[in-house]
């Protein structure tokens, strides 16, 4: 459940960043920068402040 919510908060906030970067300012593009920075980081170090956010949320992975 929670890799689901990490990378539906993830495309959202790329998405956004586009259309705000359209629309407002080139400027946004540097949020879908740090998503994708911290996208990466995260498949290397294990290390993602959602999921941290999340467990303390009280929401788990679903087991199957």
């Amino acid at each position: 459940m929670k890799e689901r919510i990490v990378r539906a908060v993830a495309g959202t906030f790329v998405l956004t960043s586009i259309l705000l970067a359209h629309f407002a300012s080139i400027n946004w593009l540097w949020l879908a920068v740090f998503v994708g920075v911290n996208l990466l980081q995260s498949s290397i170090t294990k290390f993602c402040p959602l999921e941290l956010l999340l467990d303390f949320m009280g929401i788990k992975n679903k087991r199957t």
